[in-house]
């Protein structure tokens, strides 16, 4: 589907209710468009783990004009799938991004954390808490 108001009348036709009842879930999904305004928009939130954070964000139902209470992850398997047929993991995703070498570069050497010589605290020691002001 092209347009989030689609998606929207897609749920009423499952599930009843107005358009306004779902449309701000099915705009959370393609925000990303902000970034990249091609199909690509969709690896962000297109995705199982995706579909879990809508609910962790907008809770586990809401409830429609027509009074019925339905789950989130629901509106958004059904967003995913109409977008991509299927509801890919995010590793889906992440199998065709090739990596480039700043991908790969890692941290330099001497990056804080990873310089031997810079030690970790001396086991009882407070050196490692931040003073409070």
């Amino acid at each position: 589907m092209s347009h989030c108001h689609y998606h929207a009348l897609s749920s009423v036709r499952r599930w009843g209710g107005n358009a306004e009842d779902y449309l701000p879930l099915h705009q959370w999904f393609d925000e990303s468009k902000k970034i990249i305004a091609d199909p690509r928009h969709r690896a962000l939130r297109h995705h199982a783990e995706g579909i879990f954070l809508l609910e962790t964000i907008f809770g586990v139902t809401i409830r429609n004009s027509d009074g019925r209470d339905i789950p989130v992850r629901l509106v958004g398997e059904q967003h995913v799938t109409e977008d991509l047929g299927r509801i890919p993991s995010f590793a889906d995703w992440a199998r065709l991004i090739q990596p480039m070498p700043w991908i790969l570069r890692g941290n330099p050497a001497g990056s804080p954390g990873l310089d031997p010589e810079l030690g970790a605290p001396e086991p009882g020691s407070r050196d490692h808490i931040p003073a409070i002001a």
